[in-house]
């Protein structure tokens, strides 16, 4: 993996320092600077489940995800645009991504139908008819003023056969130039996606074809789909040394402790999941010392914080005792404050990788989450 000397002259992304592939960078956005590696808090429908915009700014989120193709059926992102644009809409005045709706279509699959066009399917609401092509994702997402926007793709599951991937990789591939071509604003940056499923050759396909369009940044796509472990890492490791070094790389979708750490290690930049907000509404909370359900009986008498080395507002204020009474009685407040925290986490998480990049420590940071997380 190309690793050169010095830093990326970008005027939209900037390598600040290295530790092995581990990189810290600068992203430039319309609405602010966001700090690589970062991780982007995700929400769907314009909120972050449970959590006002001041939340999440306290919490220190630089950078938020939301998906068109929710906002696209509800409430409309011409409605979006004509309120002023989605950050206006939401309170929210950092930056954000906004996904192309691609994997949400393709997970409709009785739903939907691919043609070289784009993809026709039915709402999940209401069962209306609509069609999603390379340019239409393109001006949805320039209606919502996103500040990164993402094109149109084909998500493959896993377990693809070889010739369906292969075709597919072509689809996207040529999405990909037709998305390129279809954006008027400039100011908004604009992602190529890798696919390519689990074969190396279509993998290395994809990043070549893709790469070789002149995206600002480049995510990688169709991982974390219910492969082994093992097996996304095999992907990341055949796919990164093909990304360009001095732009942004994000890994859609991958959301676990480790499985940041270990992307995170092999170059990535960017990464977003649901994860730490689901969990955090199922009761499920990553904490320094390890991950709890709080509503195990061990913690109705606990009055100690949650996480002793947490200085979210949830540690700094309730006791593990008063989280499992909100949990096990099904308070709304229980989403509110376990949000808080888990949310806390993953970008503490992402600070300290960050600084232990700087540091030239990021092998000591790697093996520290290793032991706490061995089981994710």
């Amino acid at each position: 993996m190309s690793n050169p000397i010095g830093k990326s002259m970008s005027d939209i992304f900037e390598i600040l320092h290295t530790d092995g592939y581990a990189r810290v960078g600068r992203l430039k956005t319309r609405h602010g600077i966001v700090n690589t590696p970062i991780f982007m808090p995700v929400g769907t429908r314009g909120s972050i489940k449970a959590l006002s915009s001041h939340d999440v700014y306290s919490i220190g989120a630089e950078i938020i995800l939301s998906n068109t193709y929710h906002l696209y059926l509800r409430p409309g992102d011409k409605l979006i645009k004509e309120l002023g644009g989605l950050h206006k809409f939401m309170n929210w005045h950092r930056p954000i991504l906004t996904d192309s709706g691609g994997f949400q279509v393709f997970s409709l699959s009785a739903l939907r139908e691919i043609t070289e066009q784009g993809v026709v399917f039915r709402s999940h609401i209401d069962g209306s008819k609509h069609i999603f092509t390379p340019e239409n994702v393109i001006e949805i997402q320039e209606n919502l003023k996103s500040d990164i926007m993402m094109v149109l793709d084909e998500c493959v599951p896993y377990g693809a056969d070889y010739n369906y991937t292969k075709n597919s990789l072509k689809l996207t591939t040529k999405w990909a130039n037709r998305a390129y071509l279809a954006r008027k604003d400039s100011t908004k940056l604009l992602f190529g996606i890798i696919q390519g499923g689990f074969y190396p050759d279509l993998r290395k396909q994809s990043a070549i074809q893709i790469t070789e369009i002149p995206f600002d940044g480049y995510a990688i796509g169709g991982l974390s789909v219910g492969e082994p472990k093992e097996v996304m890492l095999d992907m990341l490791s055949i796919t990164l040394p093909l990304l360009p070094w001095d732009k942004p790389r994000y890994l859609m979708g991958v959301g676990k402790p480790m499985d940041i750490i270990y992307a995170i290690e092999l170059g990535v930049d960017m990464f977003d999941c649901v994860l730490p907000t689901r969990n955090a509404r199922n009761g499920t909370l990553y904490t320094s010392l390890g991950k709890i359900n709080i509503k195990r009986k061990e913690f109705k008498k606990d009055d100690s914080p949650l996480d002793p080395n947490c200085n979210c507002y949830t540690c700094k204020n309730f006791s593990k005792a008063y989280l499992r009474h909100l949990y096990t009685t099904k308070e709304l407040l229980s989403y509110r404050l376990n949000t808080i925290h888990n949310l806390a986490f993953y970008l503490n998480l992402i600070k300290e990788a960050r600084l232990a990049i700087k540091q030239k420590k990021f092998s000591t940071f790697k093996s520290k989450f290793s032991n706490i997380f061995a089981e994710e």
